[in-house]
């Protein structure tokens, strides 16, 4: 089979497709034939060895993928080999073939597209876990998204959303900003034009939101943080952006509020059966067309350089696939 392969830390240029052996199931795991793999930002950090996760070199990168049962493990039950699956992994999906414990599978729904699968459960999933577990955000809530037309943004939109919040969606420029209110969006920023805070501060009549969503860091993390309401809650998703901000404490004294961390990945490790629940959740939103994921380009595994440089360069609108 081919296989994307990361030989030596570095940037996306770096990476070579090469024939491997087909991949043999241990006693509890699955080999999936891979039919559309999402990119997601931190497969531009894991390769680069910045990332949370470290798989020893040689290894494919890629998160989550869509695909179909090849062969199936001694232990394994409940899954046969034809089936249309949805495997979270953390590595290992930009490739004809995927080997996945049996226990971070998903039945696809009825009907979906692989390219939609592919793209749902890490960007979905930590925007759910950030807004309804983190957050714990209420109806009626006002909460604020940067980086509002990228991956998880987009889902934080529509989550918001879906949950009874208001959405402020700010992003960096029109086009992305059109695609973020057809998406759910009530109020729209553009941070390249606009001052952030004073945005902020007009739309919700100086009161603050109570919710920020931030997978981008950087510059924007202080103003929003002090665009803050009273026991507000300040959502550290990620650091899209490249810089990882120093924030003055004393601001969550004063605003009553609250610095919470996101890290989906060891939340579905530590608290299996709080993920599964939310993925249910997700499911129905999905089954009841609350939720509208936008797969908006996708590449060959030659051309997982340009897919991973786009992310990096925050070009991506919404989500991007890989199709073996």
């Amino acid at each position: 089979m081919r296989a994307v392969l990361c030989k030596s830390h570095g940037l996306p240029d770096t990476l070579v497709v090469e024939e491997v052996a087909d991949l043999v199931p241990g006693p509890r795991q699955v080999v999936v034939e891979v039919r559309a793999a999402g990119v997601n930002f931190p497969d531009t950090l894991i390769i680069q060895n910045k990332y949370q996760f470290k798989p020893p070199l040689p290894f494919t990168p890629g998160g989550e993928a869509a695909g179909v049962v090849r062969s199936i493990g001694s232990e394994v039950r409940g899954v046969a080999p034809g089936q249309h699956v949805i495997a979270f992994t953390g590595w290992g999906c930009f490739a004809e073939q995927v080997v996945v414990d049996v226990e971070r599978l998903l039945p696809m729904p009825p009907g979906m597209e692989f390219d939609i699968a592919a793209s749902f459960v890490m960007t979905y999933g930590t925007s759910y876990h950030a807004i309804k577990d983190r957050a714990a955000i209420k109806s009626g809530e006002t909460m604020l998204v940067l980086g509002a037309a990228g991956g998880v943004g987009l889902a934080a939109v529509e989550i918001g959303r879906a949950l009874g919040a208001r959405v402020i969606a700010a992003a960096s420029s029109p086009e992305k900003l059109k695609v973020c209110e057809e998406h759910g969006a009530q109020d729209l920023i553009d941070y390249s034009r606009e001052d952030l805070r004073e945005r902020v501060k007009a739309l919700t009549d100086g009161r603050g939101v109570d919710v920020v969503y931030d997978p981008v860091g950087g510059i924007y993390s202080e103003p929003t943080l002090r665009s803050m309401a009273w026991r507000g809650r300040f959502l550290v998703v990620g650091f899209a952006n490249g810089q990882i901000p120093s924030i003055p404490l004393n601001l969550t004294l004063l605003k009553g509020c609250s610095i919470v961390g996101v890290f989906w990945g060891d939340f579905t490790r530590r608290e299996p059966k709080s993920s599964e629940t939310d993925l249910r959740e997700l499911m129905g939103l999905l089954a009841a067309k609350r939720l509208h994921p936008l797969v908006s380009a996708s590449y060959r595994l030659e051309e997982i350089g340009a897919a991973l440089d786009a992310v990096m360069q925050r070009k991506v609108t919404g989500k991007i696939v890989v199709t073996p």
